[in-house]
């Protein structure tokens, strides 16, 4: 399995992604409480790169299938792990719903001061998301109903679970155009699935 380093954000933390089709990515947060690792492949570099950054604060599973090294990594630090709350009271986060149906439990975070928008599956940037030149696609099974809420939010740094982020004036308009065009581009995303699915994890899809 290999994994990199991606989505550098400075004082505030970084990404890792592992180089499979489906391109899991996690993160590290570093905020005034500690370090927030989110969604994440227990990788060891990634570990002692967070380390620096402040202590330990505690693992977020932001969908309920998300489980990855969640709750393993959770115990070996010795940190809370939290499985899609509701709140997160005493950071620096704000939870924001995205689904609470029988089968699909999902939460993003918002951390206003440095504009840090995080998401597990509803936003992706690799191949199985997107379509055409765009950077970022809702996840196939939303695309008719994209998650709106996030349509509020002006990124500097949008964060994903699959794939890597945005950064700069880049996000808020990949965030946008991704919900905007969801249901244009459904259709177009089925017929070219299976041409998407044999390019190399990273490049972004074609229709």
């Amino acid at each position: 399995m290999t994994i990199r380093f991606c989505d550098d954000l400075g004082r505030h933390g970084f990404s890792w992604i592992v180089e499979e089709p489906m391109t899991r990515t996690s993160h590290a947060l570093a905020t005034s409480e500690g370090v927030w690792f989110v969604d994440p492949v227990d990788w060891p570099d990634a570990i002692d790169r967070a380390a620096p950054l402040g202590p330990f604060a505690g693992v977020i599973q932001l969908l309920d299938r998300h489980n990855r090294d969640a709750a393993a990594l959770a115990e070996r630090l010795g940190v809370p792990y939290l499985r899609v709350p509701a709140s997160l009271p005493g950071t620096p986060f704000e939870v924001i719903e995205i689904k609470r149906w029988k089968r699909w439990q999902e939460i993003a975070l918002w951390w206003p001061e440095p504009r840090v928008l995080v998401t597990g599956d509803a936003l992706g940037s690799n191949p199985f998301y997107t379509i055409g030149d765009d950077r970022v696609g809702v996840h196939p099974f939303l695309k008719v109903t994209p998650p709106r809420q996030l349509r509020a939010y002006e990124p500097e740094h949008l964060l994903v679970g699959h794939g890597e982020g945005v950064h700069g004036a880049d996000a808020t308009t990949a965030l946008r155009q991704a919900i905007d065009r969801s249901r244009l581009t459904a259709v177009r995303w089925a017929a070219a699935l299976p041409f998407r699915m044999l390019k190399k994890p990273g490049v972004r899809g074609a229709a």
